[in-house]
């Protein structure tokens, strides 16, 4: 699904003691409030006002239909007036979606003449927000709290940025990932709890043999793999005369989209120890399928395969671009201390700073023939790489802050794309706290999604969230790993 076939319910909480008047000003304040809020063009996602609840059945009745409805991705609670919160328990130890508390009022400013009673009455946010907030407290509920006037520009692109992630938790729920042989011989970071994930996360992962890919390829028609090329040439420069290869790096992106779409799967893996039928490795191919949305996890790594798929779906409608990435080697010059990220074919060229190339080179792993494969620079500005690992009985999502920039050596004879960056807090810091915590050498490298809206995405998946940004210290680090351990452990 497109995010923008996911919407959200607007649930705004009253009761009867103020009288039918006050609870028609709520309910029409509500209508405009969700209608400005839609007309903003800050919320990748629609809103739906559904009802001013007064009772425990209404708040109950509504949370339950919001379960069982696909369409809607989450709640958005919000307190106009004084809305007794006891009210509120059945329906929200029932929730099976995301919520977000909205801690908002209608007005601005406090009106310094017509201020008396009655609008206190009325205007009972800062009230309410707070017995909603015990509940939320009380129930231990995985929810996100936004506070800010609901008419600024940053309040509303906060909500935005938490409806990316509750969208994203759905489109999860329902991940199909195809594992194109296994993962690298001997590799542990690429392993990881099929089961486990599938709990938490939704994740069906499941192999398909080498082989069928190659049956598929055999069968892909010259006509299909023309109109391939025409797309690639309108998209990518071709800086090579061996148009074979290309062409057959078409065949095998035909085919593999092939069986992802048959098998509803938008993410795959692969290795290139295991390669039966096949004359190259898919690099090109690879690469024009996860600008296409597809995620991808080299190496088997299928974990980073669906959360490349993740986060390109909920970045849809940015432009910044979002790869399947590895840590390279470092520059450890003083003063200029910067790492570089590549693979071996398959960053994606969302990322890239200019039109790519096409070009073919020996690949020097695999044993197949050379492909051919898309090399550009990453382009400049703030990202994040993202790790998912398996702790053994729980999953930890690392995500650490990063500046992009253009990398500051041509390296003419690197034949891969490359992205550089300055890692947070600084090169050397930043390696100590990602090894601390086990981050993988794959990751998603993203400049669409922040690490608020990543953390959102964990919260409401119910799994660890590490952060590593400006401010972080090996030590701080330490300590709040220790007692995430302890936590997650008492939770088993």
């Amino acid at each position: 699904m497109s995010l923008k076939n996911y919407e959200f319910w607007f649930v705004v909480g009253s009761q009867f003691l103020y009288g039918n008047e006050v609870l028609e000003t709520v309910a029409r304040r509500a209508v405009e409030m969700t209608d400005k809020l839609n007309a903003s063009g800050n919320l990748p996602c629609k809103i739906v006002y559904k009802v001013t609840a007064k009772t425990n059945s209404e708040i109950t009745e509504i949370i339950r239909d919001a379960n069982h409805d696909p369409k809607c991705a989450g709640i958005i609670t919000w307190c106009h007036t004084f809305s007794p919160s006891k009210m509120w328990i059945n329906g929200l130890a029932n929730l099976q979606k995301a919520w977000c508390h909205f801690a908002t009022q209608y007005n601005r400013e406090i009106p310094n003449n017509e201020i008396d009673m009655d609008f206190m009455n009325l205007n009972q946010a800062a009230h309410g927000d707070r017995e909603h907030g015990f509940i939320g407290a009380r129930l231990r509920a995985a929810r996100k709290i936004i506070a800010g006037y609901w008419q600024d520009a940053e309040t509303q692109q906060r909500l935005g940025n938490w409806m990316r992630a509750a969208a994203g938790a759905e489109f999860s729920k329902s991940l199909r990932v195809m594992r194109f042989g296994d993962n690298m011989r001997e590799v542990a970071v690429t392993e990881g709890d099929k089961v486990e994930v599938q709990i938490k996360l939704g994740w069906q992962v499941n192999t398909w043999p080498v082989g069928k890919l190659a049956e598929v390829m055999n069968a892909v028609t010259d006509e299909e793999i023309d109109s391939l090329m025409k797309e690639y040439e309108s998209l990518y420069d071709f800086a090579t005369d061996k148009i074979d290869s290309i062409r057959y790096q078409a065949r095998e992106e035909i085919a593999i989209k092939k069986m992802l779409d048959s098998e509803g799967c938008c993410a795959f893996s692969n290795t290139f120890q295991d390669l039966y039928g096949m004359r190259q490795l898919p690099g090109l191919a690879t690469q024009h399928l996860l600008a296409s949305g597809y995620g991808f996890g080299a190496e088997g790594d299928w974990k980073v395969g669906a959360m490349t798929a993740i986060i390109k779906f909920m970045s849809e409608g940015r432009t910044g671009g979002t790869a399947f990435m590895e840590d390279y080697t470092y520059h450890l010059v003083p003063g200029q201390e910067y790492s570089l990220g590549a693979h071996m074919l398959e960053v994606c060229p969302s990322v890239a700073a200019s039109r790519p190339r096409i070009e073919v080179h020996h690949l020097g792993i695999g044993d197949k023939e050379d492909p051919a494969r898309l090399v550009f620079e990453g382009h400049e500005g703030n990202a994040v790489v993202v790790s998912l690992v398996d702790m053994g009985g729980r999953l930890r999502l690392i995500c650490q802050d990063i500046h992009c920039v253009k990398p500051i050596m041509p390296m003419p004879n690197l034949p891969v794309a490359r992205v550089m960056w300055q890692a947070m807090p600084d090169l050397k810091t930043g390696l100590e706290c990602w090894i601390t915590a086990g981050g993988a050498h794959h990751s998603v490298l993203s400049y669409d999604v922040n690490y608020e809206l990543v953390k959102d995405w964990a919260r409401i998946m119910d799994i660890e969230f590490v952060h590593i940004d400006k401010n972080t210290t090996v030590e701080s680090l330490e300590h709040d790993l220790f007692l995430s351990d302890l936590a997650w452990n008492l939770r088993r």
